[in-house]
């Protein structure tokens, strides 16, 4: 069972678009970039086929590992959902995690997740 306000997906994806690094005015690093989904997925029995675009960004040290990504890399992405802004409500995936599945199939998979400090 969930616990009470949890926000967590994880999704497999092929990373569309990757925008320049940026940086906030404190000098925190920002990366962006549109994630592409497309699975089989059993729905009440039956197989349907299904297909997603959502926008991502990562923060501080994870955001120099996306910005050294490629478009059309395969990623796994863990992280949370939120707002784009207050007058945008439509939803942003905030990376807290980024799994590398290009290379598995040869034994090869890199990882990494940052941790805040705190």
């Amino acid at each position: 069972m969930a616990e009470p306000g949890a926000n967590e997906l994880r999704l497999d994806a092929r990373i569309a678009e990757l925008l320049p690094l940026r940086r906030t005015p404190a000098g925190v690093p920002i990366a962006a970039c549109g994630l592409a989904h497309e699975s089989k997925q059993d729905e009440g029995g039956i197989a349907r086929d299904v297909s997603v675009e959502l926008q991502a960004v990562a923060i501080g040290e994870l955001a120099s590992v996306l910005a050294g990504a490629s478009p059309g890399m395969r990623i796994r992405a863990t992280g949370f959902l939120a707002a784009k802004s207050l007058r945008s409500r439509m939803p942003v995936l905030h990376l807290s995690k980024i799994e590398f599945l290009e290379g598995n199939e040869n034994g090869f998979q890199a990882q990494v997740e940052v941790q805040e400090k705190g």
